[in-house]
């Protein structure tokens, strides 16, 4: 006698494969999850550009889900979220995608700790402007250290009378005066330039000297180009001489606390304390323009 079988003579259980192979069979005929991602996306009317800007979800992802590959997501939880991101975008449910998903690969994944999710999402990072806050910060440390390094240069200079020639169209140096013996006389606190200012004046050319000698002057000096020669502070007991072939155009902040030798002879222009002049000198004997 036989147990559990059918009225027919044949066993309830042959009856299961039959089933198995129609369950197989509607899988065979049902679209993979990246085939009907893409039927819809182009149902819809939509390019791979038009889905990946509107999900933000990379160009080279979304061509690799519609491939149902699915290793360049970085797991099954961006996995699914960038599923429910495109079907949302090509207008069909996700729910069955998901699903599918779960079934082929080895059922829902267990929660993961709180991550910043999509992080493949990001398309390229944001451009950033210029460091403006590190270029103002340059400016201030090289305007400090240019204005250190004035003073300094300054108070170096104010210790002598040492004559700086600025050269103008023509280069050439000034020779010092042969040195002599003199006789011992009283310290002078005006700087005594007319021997410098003589022997610094060759003849084919132009030669100014400015001295600071009764107290500091801003001053400016041209070369007969037009060329910035000098523009700067003359500290008391400082001199500056210049040179040019043609001429040599002085501004004078304070005219009555310079001294002025031009072609190595002194001008004795009566200059007044906190007055400015704007004095042009050739060659030949000095008068001013």
């Amino acid at each position: 006698m036989s147990i559990g079988n059918s009225p027919d003579g044949n066993s309830s259980d042959d009856e299961r494969p039959f089933e198995s192979d129609r369950e197989d069979a509607r899988a065979a005929d049902r679209p993979s999850i990246g085939r009907a991602l893409q039927q819809a996306r182009i149902e819809a009317g939509l390019t791979v550009d038009d889905v990946s800007n509107a999900t933000r979800v990379r160009i080279a992802i979304v061509h690799a889900i519609e491939q149902d590959n699915f290793a360049p997501c970085g797991g099954d939880v961006y996995a699914r979220g960038h599923l429910r991101t495109l079907a949302r975008a090509v207008r069909i449910d996700p729910a069955p995608l998901l699903a599918q998903y779960d079934a082929e690969h080895g059922g829902r994944p267990a929660p993961t700790p709180a991550a910043p999710l999509f992080e493949a999402e990001r398309i390229r990072p944001e451009r950033r402007g210029p460091n403006w806050t590190a270029a103002m910060v340059a400016a201030i440390v090289a305007v400090i250290g240019f204005v250190g390094f004035t003073v300094v240069k300054g108070s170096n200079g104010s210790d002598g009378t040492k004559t700086q020639v600025a050269e103008g169209s023509t280069p050439s140096t000034s020779k010092p005066a042969s040195p002599s013996p003199k006789k011992a006389k009283p310290v002078d606190p005006k700087p005594d330039v007319s021997d410098s200012a003589i022997a610094a004046a060759p003849r084919d050319k132009v030669t100014v000297q400015v001295s600071a000698a009764d107290g500091r002057s801003w001053i400016s000096a041209k070369d007969h180009n037009g060329r910035l020669l000098f523009d700067g502070t003359l500290e008391k007991g400082d001199s500056k001489t210049f040179q040019d072939k043609e001429k040599i155009e002085l501004v004078l902040g304070d005219a009555g606390a310079v001294q002025l030798f031009v072609n190595g002879k002194q001008i004795q222009d009566e200059f007044q304390a906190g007055q400015v002049e704007r004095l042009t000198y050739t060659k030949g004997d000095p008068q001013a323009g």
